[in-house]
């Protein structure tokens, strides 16, 4: 289990957790939204989630209402790994 929470995470991480260029989309995250624009650096996932807050709370001014729903999904899967690899015996 504790194997494949590692790829898991090595491939969420490889995805799209790296820093954008908001102002390119008119403040739109590209990176976090669809994985363009990424430089090659990688965020931890705590950083991911606190990106992802952060985008999200700019709400319906800057994003779609689909938009927001990816935005919202891909946070509840940055936590769900977080908390799995937070349980006992990881």
């Amino acid at each position: 289990m504790k194997r494949i929470a590692l790829v898991v995470m090595a491939g969420f991480l490889a995805l799209g957790s790296v820093p954008t260029y908001a102002a390119d989309m008119g403040g739109k995250d590209e990176c976090l939204l669809i994985s363009k624009n990424c430089k090659n650096e990688v965020d931890s996932i705590q950083q991911k989630i606190a990106k992802l807050q952060g985008e999200i709370n700019k709400g319906g001014k800057v994003y779609t209402a689909d938009e927001l729903k990816k935005l919202h999904e891909k946070l509840k899967e940055a936590n769900d790994i977080l908390d799995d690899l937070n349980k006992p015996g990881h």
